[in-house]
């Protein structure tokens, strides 16, 4: 395949990126009550959404619009803050694009729906190919050598995807290829997933990131348009199916550079998702590398002293183990085991917090024992306050998903939530 840099290069000025960020993400349950999806924090730092937008900027796309709806508050503010670094007299921005009845007297009603009502916008920009992602998956891709793929294989339309245990394709668009990697089949959320070839515990799903040449785009969202109540207007469900016997729609495997195997990719679009892929990044060689200088995630930089670990007496000492602290935390004569603390959390003395992920600017009182739990933004919890040994009394008080991760947010607490969520 051709990937020579200045081809890939041309290709990508030549290319807008439309991160899809408007999504409820209901599966998180009350971490989304009060803020969308790709807005949750990921990873000590970040917002799920700083991992697409980073990936376009170092793939050296530098032209992005971000597609929001649902109580998108701290999404708009988070990019405000931490993505106006773009030169605009270069024609680079990460620009917002909320719902605004631009075409229809309603608010955006699919994926392709959404797309479709920012048609001005895409045609005065004038790019050669557009570029369709999710703005709720956490992963590091270049979306170059994807463009270059959709060039070499004269595609109309190239579809991400990644292998997934069958067990967990229900959750995915699920597709069969030809020995060209052209699709011959794709099914969004099947009952039933179709396996992959020779590989039965295997199926072939989609990432939600499609490549279009601006004209199949055009040509396709307006004959979905004009469906009306016979389309649901989403890319998965409707525009992909539809096309794939009369257009050239081709499968990009999204696989590691160097080991040619299936590479990291997380939808960490529930409670249990979000907990596991969190503490992977604890690991000694975590598949998700964040201290890769050559691929950054870029974000919002709030100015913080270092985290700070006082007092080492026998029963009160300050120590973290297995664990990563963010700036701006202090750890009060307490022990933090596997667990991973985003910026400014207190944790006071003769407390424990084992396999947790705690969220910014949250105080954990003293005599408190934590285990096996994600705590969300300002919570407060008060001194003696057990989570994660007694299920039964976890269930009373917070939200207890299927693997037993608790989840608790400041109105469980009786508390308001903070500015900024």
């Amino acid at each position: 395949m051709h990937t020579a840099k200045r081809f890939v290069s041309r290709l990508t000025r030549q290319t807008l990126a439309l991160v899809l960020a408007g999504g409820r993400g209901s599966r998180l349950h009350d971490l989304t009550k009060w803020r969308a999806k790709p807005a949750v924090p990921f990873g000590g730092k970040f917002r799920i959404i700083d991992f697409p937008l980073s990936n376009c900027i170092n793939s050296g796309i530098a032209q992005v619009g971000v597609i929001t709806q649902y109580k998108s508050h701290s999404l708009i503010r988070h990019i405000q803050r931490g993505w106006g670094f773009m030169r605009g007299e270069l024609d680079e921005f990460v620009e917002l694009l909320p719902a605004q009845q631009r075409i229809e007297t309603s608010w955006y009603e699919g994926t392709a729906d959404a797309v479709l009502q920012n048609l001005d916008i895409i045609r005065s920009h004038e790019p050669e190919y557009v570029l369709i992602l999710a703005g709720d998956h956490v992963y590091k891709m270049d979306y170059g050598t994807m463009l270059a793929a959709h060039v070499e294989n004269e595609a109309d339309i190239t579809v991400g995807c990644i292998e997934v245990p069958i067990e967990d394709a229900t959750a995915f668009g699920v597709m069969s290829v030809d020995d060209e990697l052209r699709i011959t089949e794709f099914e969004e959320k099947p009952a039933v997933p179709k396996a992959m070839p020779g590989q039965p515990d295997k199926a072939l799903a989609s990432m939600g990131i499609y490549v279009f040449s601006t004209r199949i785009l055009f040509d396709e969202l307006l004959r979905d348009h004009q469906l009306n109540n016979d389309s649901s207007h989403d890319f998965g469900k409707d525009i992909i199916p539809s096309v794939i016997r009369r257009l050239n729609v081709c499968a990009f495997p999204f696989r590691d550079p160097v080991n040619k195997k299936p590479a990291y990719w997380r939808d960490v679009g529930t409670i249990d998702s979000l907990w596991q892929a969190n503490l992977e990044l604890i690991d000694v060689s975590p598949e998700l590398n964040l201290y890769d200088a050559h691929w950054p995630i870029w974000t919002y930089q709030e100015q913080l002293p270092p985290a700070k670990f006082i007092f080492d007496d026998e029963d009160r000492r300050g120590t973290a183990v297995d664990s990563m602290v963010a700036g701006g935390c202090i750890v009060s004569g307490a022990r933090i085991r596997h667990s991973l603390l985003f910026s400014q959390v207190r944790v006071h003395s003769f407390t424990t917090v084992e396999d947790a992920v705690i969220f910014p600017d949250v105080d954990i009182g003293r005599h408190c024992h934590i285990r096996k739990a994600v705590i969300d933004r300002g919570c407060r919890i008060p001194d003696g306050t057990h989570i994660g040994f007694d299920k039964k009394a976890d269930e009373n008080r917070f939200h207890v998903s299927p693997k037993g991760v608790v989840l608790i947010t400041p109105e469980m607490l009786g508390q308001d939530y903070p500015h900024g969520l």
